[in-house]
This record gives C-alpha cells, structure tokens and sequence, in this order.
C-alpha cells in the first residue's frame, strides 16, 4: 500500500453493505480499498478523520439545467458547478434544452463542452436532445458520447427545443433503440393537458388544476407501450403523480425496460402550503397534495423510483412573476437537494444509506457511469462529508446559484455539508469551492 495519497476516516462511512467506521484508502483518484477504522495508515499518506460527519458518496445529478451558453443569465457552468460542489454533488448531467443552441446536434454539443471545460468544479456528463426533424443526428450524438436524449411531448417554454408528435416520438424512438440508447421523457399528455383549464393568474389552485394528474399518467401508459413495442429504454422524468407507479411496477415485472426517477420538490413540499402569487414553487408537473407526496415515498421506500435527481431549472428573478400562467416554470435547488431530502427521509424513518442509494448510485447506473455512484474499491474518490444532525436556515443569498431564488427561502434543513471531493481532491470546503477541476464525460462506450 506504499502508493496510498490519502487516507479518510470516519465513525460513519455509507457503503453499498451499509453504514459502518472505515478507512477509505486513496491513491491516483480512485478508491483502493475500504478498510476497517482502525487501519494504520500506509507510510506517507496524508490522513483527514472526520469524526462522526458522515462520509458519503458524491451525489451524481442527472437533471440539471444549466443554460449555457444562450441563457447565462439564468445560470452557466461556471455558477452550477460551484453550487454543485458545495451541495455535496461531484456529478451533474446537463439537460439539453434552454442553452442555445440546444444539444441537438454535435456541433451544438461541441460548442457546450467548449464552454463547460473551463469552469468545470464538478464532472460534467451531457444529455442530447430529441426534437422534430434531427432523427439523423441521434446516432452522431450517440457517438459523440452524450448519456442518452430528452423529448417533450408537449411545449417545453422555449421555441428552440419543440415536442414531438406521437408519429415523430416513435421514429426517434426506433432509431435510439437501434443503437442500444435511452430517450429521457417529460411525461405529460399534450391533449389532457390542453383540455384543463389555463391556469390565470396568482392563485396555485388554479395552476394545480391546470396540469392534472392524468396528463402523466396517459403519457407514461403511452410510453410504455411504445417501449414494449420496440423493446426500448424509456426513462420518465421529474414524476410527480404517485398515480403511475403501479403503471410502472406492473410494466417492469413484464420486462419492458422502463426507469423513473422524482425530485426533491416533490418529497418535500406541498401543494397546501404554496402560498398565493409564490411562482418560485412552480414547476412542470407540478408539487402535488400531502396525499401524493405519501404516496412518492411509498414508492420510493418499495424500489418503484429508481432515482431522486434535482431538476434544477433556475431562471431570472424578473421571470417568477406572480401570475402562474405567465412565470417560468422551474425549481431553483442544485446545492441544497442533499439536504431537503434528508430533512424529509429522517422524519420518515429512512438512512443516509437510503438517500445515497437515490442520490448518487441510483442515478449513476442510470446513465452507466459505474465509477461513480458508491464508497468501494475501484470507483472515483467521489466524497460528500455531511453533518447530519446539524441544521441550517436556507438563506438563498448564501447560494451559490446565479439567482437567488428558490422555494426553499427560510426552510430549516438538516444536514450541513462540511466538504466534498472529487477523485481524492476537496472541491468545496464549508460551502466554500475550490479552484475548478471538473472533468467533462461521455457515455462509457459499451452503451
């Protein structure tokens, strides 16, 4: 073990075998070994013991928009990054939309990764996008090593990055399953969700009414059927209708290959408590009753979601006005997903070892990044250091988003994050990042 650099211990280290005191043995980015505590360390190793903070792994997210470039006044790379490290995330993918271009062709992919590579404080993994009329630059994307492609069935708010028709979303559809991909879908029923009415100004009732819960599930029952038909992977988005898991459930028990994932927003907040004219809480779909939120954490706790991602979607501040049909629809939470969640999981009765299993491993297998994802032998020294019984006010000046709007203003949250670290380098230090040393990635190429 003469080739160790670090060396980090602590009372509670989260494992894939459980939660336990272990030396977490370092050299050249990677994990070497995981020993026991009292381990000696090898000659020359630097030791860093973090008592009873809890050592997990760094969160990967993989629903981050990011908007650059086109959009850097909503956020950039530079901004995301910084707060991604000091949330306890070493990994983001970045959604393809609300950039301009967006990432529907290679070029447009390479102009991003431009921009990414030079303020980069995490690593940096790209989604490409489905759109009408770019079928023939899926499979160059492919090949440029995007993770996956994201569809819309019905408009995203924003022109440059249209839906498809259901006659569109089942060619793109064949021609990524002809290559082994995955397309990533906002699963919302464009005609259900034409039918309801428009939502018109403050009141959240009535933007709630505006999107219902059938619109997803007629859209996810309509995917599955087209996955089932193309033996595809389909992957639902950002679910907020706790009404589709058995959908789900039952199409996966029949083979067809079919993940979900939820957010923060939706295991955390409610709709009763959304104050009038408070446009910071609004997202598509939206947050849901107290009844549904019980309902996502049923699932959660079965196995039904695989994944707990942020769906970070920051915007200006002049944007959430106080009209709900009129405001940009978007949660702004990238550094404090870790610790909504776990404010939320303890009162539940759910591990740290649970929420590493949402956050960081759940995730990292869906888009088959296996370096990442978990605290063994082999993968990236990926660290977040979290004090779990501590708590903190959220206040949105203290961010590190480049707007300081979020739905969780004035929340009490447990779990302070002391440091994270990437590949065996501290990248945040009490909130405070370091210089940059993100690493752009691609899809592993047996995908």
């Amino acid at each position: 073990m003469s080739d160790m650099e670090l060396v980090l211990r602590s009372a509670k280290v989260v494992t894939p075998d459980g939660t336990h005191p272990a030396s977490v043995l370092v050299a050249d980015g990677r994990i070497v070994a995981v020993a026991p505590y009292g381990t000696p360390a090898p000659d020359g190793a630097r030791v860093e013991d973090f008592g009873d903070d809890v050592l997990l792994p760094g969160l990967v997210d993989t629903h981050v928009h990011v908007n650059d470039p086109g959009r850097t006044a909503w956020e950039g790379f530079a901004s995301a990054t910084r707060a991604a490290a000091a949330g306890g995330v070493t990994t983001l993918v970045d959604m393809p939309l609300n950039s301009v271009p967006p990432t529907t062709t290679v070029r447009a992919l390479e102009a991003k990764r431009a921009v990414a590579r030079r303020s980069a404080h995490v690593d940096i993994g790209f989604w490409g996008g489905a759109v009408p009329g770019n079928v023939a630059d899926l499979r160059p994307l492919h090949d440029a090593g995007v993770l996956g492609f994201k569809a819309f069935l019905l408009p995203s708010g924003v022109d440059e990055f249209p839906p498809l028709a259901p006659d569109q979303l089942e060619t793109a559809l064949r021609e990524i399953a002809g290559f082994g991909g995955l397309l990533i879908v906002h699963a919302e029923d464009p005609q259900l969700i034409d039918g309801a009415p428009a939502p018109v100004g403050p009141r959240y009732a009535d933007f709630l009414a505006s999107r219902p819960r059938a619109a997803e599930n007629e859209a996810i029952a309509g995917l599955i059927a087209l996955a089932r038909g193309l033996d595809a992977r389909i992957h639902v988005l950002h679910l907020s209708s706790a009404d589709a898991l058995p959908l789900i459930a039952a199409a996966r028990r029949e083979g067809v290959r079919v993940t979900v994932e939820t957010c923060p927003h939706f295991l955390t907040l409610t709709a009763e408590e959304v104050p009038d004219g408070a446009t910071e809480f609004k997202c598509c779909p939206p947050i849901r009753e107290a009844a549904n939120q019980d309902a996502l954490w049923v699932g959660l706790a079965a196995g039904e979601i695989d994944c707990v991602v942020s769906d970070h979607s920051p915007c200006t501040a002049d944007l959430k006005v106080d009209d709900f049909g009129r405001a940009w629809g978007g949660i702004s939470s990238l550094q404090l997903g870790l610790p909504a969640v776990w404010t939320a999981a303890r009162r539940r009765g759910h591990t740290l070892h649970d929420v590493a299993r949402w956050m960081s491993t759940g995730p990292a297998a869906l888009v088959g990044l296996d370096r990442k994802g978990a605290i063994e032998a082999g993968r990236d020294a990926d660290f977040a250091v979290l004090a779990p019984d501590e708590t903190f006010t959220v206040d949105p000046t203290a961010l590190h988003h480049r707007n300081q709007v979020t739905a969780y203003a004035g929340r009490t949250l447990y779990g302070v994050v002391r440091s994270t670290w990437l590949r065996g380098r501290k990248i945040a230090d009490h909130g405070a990042p370091t210089e940059p040393t993100g690493r752009l990635l691609e899809r592993p190429s047996r995908l």
